[in-house]
C-alpha cells in the first residue's frame, strides 16, 4: 500500500488545465474564460487549492465558501456589495474572502492567482 506524498508542489506543468466561463447569467461585461489547474483535494472533497487564470470580463459572484488567495499576475478589482470602495487587486495582492461576499469580480488584464478553497 502506498501513501500520497506529503510535499505536493504546484508544478503546472503536469497538470492539464480545466476550460471555464462564469455562468452567462452572471456575467455584466465582456466575455470572460477561466482556465483552473486543480493541485490538491482534499479526501472530505472539502478543501481545494490550485491556481486559477481569467481573461478580461465582469461577472457577478456569491461565495458560500472560504477563499485564501494571492494574485500571481494581472489586475482585476473586486467590487463588494456595499462597500464604499473597490479592493484594486495586483500581483503580490493576499486575501482572503469570507463565505457571504457578494459583489463583481472585474479582470481589467488577464489575472492569474494561486488559491486554497474551504467548502462549508
Amino acid at each position: 500500500m502506498s501513501r500520497a506524498p506529503f510535499f505536493v508542489p504546484f508544478d503546472l506543468s503536469t497538470i492539464e488545465p480545466e476550460d471555464g466561463a462564469p455562468d452567462p447569467e452572471r456575467v455584466v461585461k465582456g466575455e470572460p474564460r477561466h482556465r483552473t489547474w486543480s493541485v490538491e483535494e482534499a479526501e472530505d472533497g472539502k478543501l481545494f487549492s490550485g491556481v486559477w487564470e481569467s481573461t478580461p470580463g465582469t461577472w457577478r459572484v456569491s461565495y458560500d465558501e472560504w477563499e485564501f488567495c494571492s494574485i500571481v499576475s494581472g489586475i482585476s478589482i473586486l467590487h463588494e456589495d456595499g462597500a464604499e470602495a473597490p479592493h484594486v487587486l495586483r500581483e503580490g495582492d493576499t486575501f482572503v474572502i469570507r463565505p457571504g461576499f457578494t459583489g463583481l469580480w472585474e479582470v481589467v488584464e488577464t489575472t492569474r492567482k494561486f488559491y486554497v478553497i474551504r467548502m462549508p
